[in-house]
């Protein structure tokens, strides 16, 4: 494993060849178990190559491919087929004394504007298209709030103002994933609020606790067959001394 591109978000296949060396090694007794249990929750955990790579950096990568870091930095991955073109579903929204909701399968068009006042709206990105890879959406909130939910991975860039009021961007502590959306939040917030979060739909959220619970399994898996290879040895020895 290379040294490439450590900030490229890794994939699942990615962290499956590394669990993979991580079994071998154990099997081969270069790991004992709290240190293979630990790498391997590491490796779960892991979200980009410069993750990954201390992992298996000091161990052989028999019996399994090493991962490599050579993937061109413009791959768009599972971002390809969310830039569709066009004018966008809708370019504005209005809430006075009520609210409004832009959610689901929509298209962002390359500038979107809004207005609450003394009201609340949500523009929730996490299944929409893009019209382009930049999108601007302008947030106006007076007396009013504007909350603006993007999914994990997209870049954001917040360029308002809040008078007695918030303009707040509750960032991720990862980089954005290789060909992600970029979104420039702009606007007004005065004696309101516009903020904007990164939260993963109910079905990413569903796939992370999978993963989880496989990873609790594995290792329950892999106690287990090191606890009958030591049995398995102790035989052996016991014979031998016989």
């Amino acid at each position: 494993m290379t040294d490439e591109a450590p900030e490229l978000r890794a994939s699942d296949a990615d962290r499956e060849r590394v669990a993979e060396i991580l079994r071998d090694a154990l099997a081969e007794g270069r790991l004992d178990m709290a240190e293979f249990e630990e790498r391997l929750e590491a490796t779960y955990q892991a979200r980009t190559y410069g993750e990954l790579a201390p992992l298996t950096r000091d161990l052989p990568a028999t019996g399994a491919p090493a991962v490599s870091l050579a993937k061109p930095p413009a791959d768009e991955g599972r971002w390809a087929g969310r830039f569709v073109g066009g004018e966008g579903t809708s370019t504005w929204a209005v809430a006075v004394m009520s609210g409004f909701q832009r959610k689901g399968r929509w298209t962002v068009p390359r500038r979107f504007t809004c207005l609450a006042f003394m009201g609340g709206g949500e523009i929730d990105l996490r299944e929409a298209n893009f019209a382009d890879r930049e999108v601007e959406i302008s947030c106006f909130a007076v007396m009013g709030g504007v909350s603006v939910i993007v999914p994990p991975g997209v870049e954001v860039v917040m360029r308002g103002i809040g008078v007695m009021g918030g303009f707040d961007h509750y960032e991720e502590e990862t980089l954005p994933d290789p060909g992600a959306p970029r979104v420039i939040v702009t606007g007004l917030a005065f004696w309101g609020g516009v903020e904007v979060q990164h939260k993963a739909t109910k079905a990413e959220r569903r796939r992370l606790k999978e993963e989880r619970r496989q990873t609790r399994h594995e290792l329950q898996e892999a106690r287990h067959e090191w606890r009958e290879q030591r049995r398995t040895e102790r035989h052996h020895r016991r014979h031998d001394n016989d």
